[in-house]
């Protein structure tokens, strides 16, 4: 019997070498491209979509995910990171939760393509309630006025604005302050329009003005001539 099997195999073992690389070549080019398949792992960015109203993430582990992807070499070319998409739906999450799940339902592919794996597999979002709160605003004021001369007040408007964040990064005890204002020289009553700057960057203005008009009113010391002082020549 083991004699008879090997037989088989010997005898005319070049024909069938060679009716095997035919049927190779006949499967290679009969076989649609959509048949054979291949995989490749790409690195994109995890959206976060549907984030409960008066809620905000503080914290998330990751910013990416390496997504294994199996598809139809024709198919599979044209997949890329800028055409590919992972978004995890937070609209029932809570402040509660601290992980969450990564499937095959966060991708979105061409029909034909299927996710194989996803690194990770989860990832670690906290989250806090919105909170606002009222700020002062205090101009921020640099330089020396022109000689003789003094800053006898000084006035925001507005006096103070409403921001909005995280509740943990809300403090009342905060205030909001302007870009400076350079008043090097100034021997008159001025206006200047600077920017709003909030204390951390997790808030936001709640209104859509982002400026404050800084009035600097400027007099002359006690004693001093009015007037500009004579130039030095």
């Amino acid at each position: 019997m083991r004699r008879g099997v090997r037989e088989f195999f010997i005898r005319n073992w070049g024909l069938k070498l060679v009716s095997i690389v035919l049927a190779l070549i006949l499967w290679l080019v009969l076989v649609p491209a959509d048949k054979v398949l291949s995989e490749k792992t790409l690195t994109v960015p995890l959206e976060v979509r549907d984030i409960p109203d008066k809620m905000e993430i503080v914290e998330r582990s990751v910013a990416t995910v390496d997504v294994t992807v199996r598809a139809p070499n024709r198919i599979l070319d044209q997949i890329t990171p800028s055409t590919l998409a992972a978004r995890l739906d937070l609209e029932k999450a809570t402040v509660y939760q601290l992980e969450y799940p990564l499937n095959k339902s966060i991708i979105s592919l061409p029909i034909g393509a299927d996710v194989i794996e996803i690194r990770p597999n989860k990832v670690q979002i906290k989250l806090e309630l919105t909170k606002e709160a009222t700020l002062d605003v205090h101009a921020s004021v640099r330089g020396r006025v022109a000689a003789g001369y003094r800053i006898a007040k000084i006035e925001v408007d507005p006096t103070d604005v409403i921001v909005a964040g995280p509740e943990s990064k809300v403090r009342a005890k905060d205030a909001v302050t302007t870009a400076p204002v350079d008043v090097t020289d100034l021997n008159q009553t001025k206006e200047f329009e600077a920017d709003l700057i909030l204390p951390r960057p997790e808030l936001r203005l709640v209104s859509a003005r982002t400026s404050a008009v800084v009035t600097i009113t400027v007099e002359p010391e006690k004693g001093a001539a009015r007037g500009t002082p004579p130039r030095k020549k």
